[in-house]
């Protein structure tokens, strides 16, 4: 790789590796290694610190390290000369360089490995046709445009292969930073959005070939007939590749099985079979990413063998080499050669030309194919977007001086400026029409007790699925086949790995985010025990996969819930059971998702506190066996949870114990009354008799009921009655519970559980049994007594209770 130009004509010495230490008087800073190590926490410290800073504006990580290459470069730091060559002295480049472009080639391995060479044959006649079109007109204009910098800043190159690479810069759709664009603003799934992917995945194939041509057109022989053999022999080995790799990777394929770890010598022998492919692209003349590349793309991607490779490779080239990348395009990008008015105006004539040639040539072929206006011109937006292959195309040119530094530094800026100025596009033109789904049962508690219940269960992983399928099963009850209809949700962070586009690729057309049911079924073990479930029992199950950031992935909860008209959400609690029976926190991140969830949810939900129900396998029909206790202290939330242990009830296997607390009128002491109006309290109090009244009447010949009502003078009278039902394998508490009984006991350090569900869930209760905290849609509680109780019991001293 050519040396940057700060580095002059003069060859500078080689670097030892390792130097003695600055106590035998080594410099560290003049040995490769230790110079190398700095520079990687100076790229890592500096890329991630813009990373977050870029996060509220919803910008994709690739324009922080972009942005971070450029001010680590001569264009910033670098304008202090003792900096760049104490830090990036021109005799580090080549170890520089070296590192960088290892990381990039095992990262197009990774990016092959996310195409699918599938899903582009079935890309529709519309994707095509918007994919030619962002290719075609954005080729043209370059080509057109690169004879007005040829003329101007650019002199002095082979014109052919001037214009062939300017063609290809300004036609390139990044197809990784597309996906996670339309995966933040929530647009993966919508027509737009699958009709955007496959449009990039159709114009990342052709952008390599058109990359491919450039590079063999920019060799230093003047003679064609070099070019020509350059190109035709990447397509003989292109031809081999497909004829020779897959089998040898289907082979590898068959001999790894899910849930079993992949060996070894499968792992080493793919990561060598990629530096031998980016070996022979190298030595025909076209860049050793390329063998990669083609390597990544037939590897097959079906079962765990295309998942252990990602995991094996993707954070150490993702998080700490391909950085390098960047900062190595930053060392060559020096924006202060753009000066004067020429050079200004042809940055944004270049600008213009990328985007004019982007966005009319999409909006004008989806306008044909009878895409809605708004919708093609955020089609344009989005595929106006570039990224780390444009970065790849610009320096490539520039390491064989198609393009000087002045050229080079405008097409950075263009590429910054265009993938940065997306999201805020797409965001300005898309405005989706807000239809609120007008349900009529929103929570379980309704009059028409045999109207169907739809359930939206939520689950991170493997772990909760037990448990939940027991929790179903026990709800489903013997009524009517239809009774009970679940949505099963698996919530998947889509972070800033790259393998988070994957998941892409498993998405259903009706607008939400489903697995794929083209997989086979021994593909993914979540879709078995779920599969196997809907098929022994009368419940209609639809497993479903949220894909998002933590950040927002409730709002993809409540519009699921909203679109599928559920009754309740079902979220599994942010601990889970260890084996000496206390909780242990698996992720914070989740205990937010869940209060987000409780705060906007167009239903009742229901948190579950997991404490093995059932065992650690699903439990047939015919073997449920459990004992529900529903804890019962009067309000919207505790007649929400009974009429769930009512439903359950209706299970021939299931006893229920409904337990109410009554507060004996003549104790004052112990006990701290809240005074919330008596307009409210009395019509909670009305509602809570007439809903038992009707209870009562109807679990009156139901011997699988028990009702009992418990009078307590204090909160450790309350507190040792629930320990009396300790035995029960279920409990069923309301999250705000009215009343002066259940707010005496101790605060709970979890107030999305409120004050009975965070007693249950605590160290000090001795409970056994797992619990499911219930709160009712808001219109059925009055939020005012609620926030005027906990108001007044935030000043109280807990050890009064």
């Amino acid at each position: 790789m050519t040396l940057n130009a700060t580095s002059g004509n003069a060859c500078p010495s080689p670097m030892k590796p390792t130097s003695n230490g600055v106590f035998q008087g080594d410099n560290p800073l003049d040995y490769a290694l230790p110079l190398a190590i700095l520079q990687i926490c100076l790229v890592l410290v500096v890329t991630r610190g813009l990373a977050y800073l870029l996060r509220p504006l919803r910008q994709p990580r690739v324009i922080a390290e972009i942005v971070g290459g450029i001010l680590l470069g001569p264009s910033a730091l670098g304008r202090n000369k003792s900096y760049l060559h104490a830090v990036f002295p021109p005799k580090s480049l080549t170890v520089l360089d070296t590192l960088a472009n290892i990381g990039l080639i095992f990262f197009l391995f990774l990016a092959g490995l996310e195409l699918d060479p599938k899903s582009v044959r079935q890309t529709g006649k519309q994707a095509f046709g918007i994919a030619m079109a962002g290719i075609s007109l954005p080729f043209a204009i370059g080509i057109g445009s690169s004879f007005v910098l040829h003329e101007t800043i650019n002199r002095g190159g082979d014109s052919t292969t001037f214009l062939v690479f300017m063609g290809v810069a300004l036609s390139i759709t990044a197809f990784p930073v597309l996906a996670r664009i339309l995966a933040e603003l929530k647009l993966l799934t919508t027509n737009v959005g699958r009709m955007a992917m496959s449009a990039a995945a159709v114009n990342d194939i052709a952008a390599w070939i058109l990359l491919a041509l450039a590079v063999a057109l920019s060799g230093k022989s003047q003679s064609p007939l070099v070019s020509l053999w350059v190109f035709l022999s990447g397509c003989g080995f292109v031809i081999c590749s497909i004829l020779i790799v897959p089998p040898i990777f289907k082979w590898m394929a068959q001999r790894c099985h899910e849930g079993e770890p992949v060996e070894e010598i499968y792992i080493c022998a793919t990561l060598a079979v990629v530096l031998a492919a980016g070996f022979a692209t190298d030595a025909i003349g076209i860049h050793a990413m390329f063998g990669a590349f083609v390597i990544g793309v037939l590897v097959p991607k079906d079962g765990p063998f295309a998942s252990a490779l990602v995991d094996k490779v993707e954070d150490l080239v993702s998080g700490l080499l391909l950085p390098l990348y960047f900062v190595s395009s930053g060392l060559k990008t020096d924006v202060a050669t753009i000066r004067g008015l020429q050079s200004w105006g042809l940055l944004a004539f270049v600008i213009f030309t990328a985007s004019f040639g982007k966005i009319v040539g999409t909006v004008v072929v989806s306008l044909f194919c009878k895409v809605p206006f708004n919708e093609a011109l955020m089609l344009g937006f989005l595929m106006n977007s570039k990224g780390l292959v444009e970065l790849i195309v610009l320096n490539i040119g520039k390491d064989r001086k198609v393009l000087n530094d002045q050229t080079f530094a405008i097409m950075v800026l263009m590429a910054l400026f265009t993938t940065f100025i997306t999201t805020p596009l797409v965001i300005a033109v898309y405005k989706p029409a807000r239809k609120t789904a007008d349900y009529k049962y929103r929570t379980i508690e309704r009059k028409t007790a045999n109207s169907q219940l739809r359930i939206l269960a939520c689950f991170h992983g493997a772990r909760n699925i037990p448990s939940m399928i027991n929790l179903i099963e026990a709800s489903r009850g013997i009524q009517k086949r239809d009774a009970l209809c679940v949505y099963a949700m698996h919530l998947k962070e889509l972070s800033e790995r790259s393998s988070s586009i994957l998941m892409v690729h498993k998405a259903r057309k009706n607008g939400l985010p489903f697995w794929n049911k083209g997989q086979r079924a021994d593909s993914n073990h979540v879709i078995v025990a779920f599969e196997a479930y809907r098929q022994l029992s009368q419940v209609s199950v639809r497993p479903m996969i949220a894909i998002s950031s933590m950040a927002s992935i409730h709002e993809d909860i409540c519009a699921t819930a909203e679109r599928k008209r559920a009754a309740v959400i079902i979220l599994p609690f942010h601990k889970h059971q260890r084996l000496d029976g206390s909780l242990d926190i698996t992720r914070n991140d989740f205990r937010s998702v869940n209060k987000r969830v409780l705060e906007y949810a167009p239903c009742s939900v229901g948190i579950l506190v997991d404490r093995g129900l059932g065992g650690t396998s699903q439990v047939s029909a015919s073997n449920v066996s459990y004992c529900i206790t529903v804890l019962f202290f009067g309000g919207g939330d505790d007649r929400e949870a009974l009429a769930y242990g009512g439903r359950m009830a209706e299970h021939p296997g299931i006893r229920l114990v409904v337990l109410r607390f009554v507060l004996e009128h003549r104790i004052v002491g112990e006990i701290v009354r809240v005074d919330v109006g008596e307009s409210s309290s009395t019509k909670i109090i009305s509602e809570d008799e007439e809903f038992l009244a009707e209870y009562k009447l109807k679990i009156a010949n139901d011997d699988s009921i028990v009702y009992e009502e418990k009078i307590v003078k204090s909160a450790a009278e309350t507190v040792a009655t629930i320990r009396e039902f300790n035995c029960c394998n279920l409990f069923l508490v309301g999250r705000r519970p009215a009343g002066e009984v259940a707010y005496a006991l101790k605060r709970s350090e979890c107030p999305e559980l409120g004050p009975v569900g965070g007693f249950l869930a605590s160290q000090d209760c001795p409970a056994t049994a797992s619990v499911l905290v219930m709160q009712q849609y808001h219109n059925g509680v009055p939020i005012e007594f609620i926030s005027e109780v906990e108001e007044q019991l935030s000043d109280r001293d807990p050890e009064s209770a």
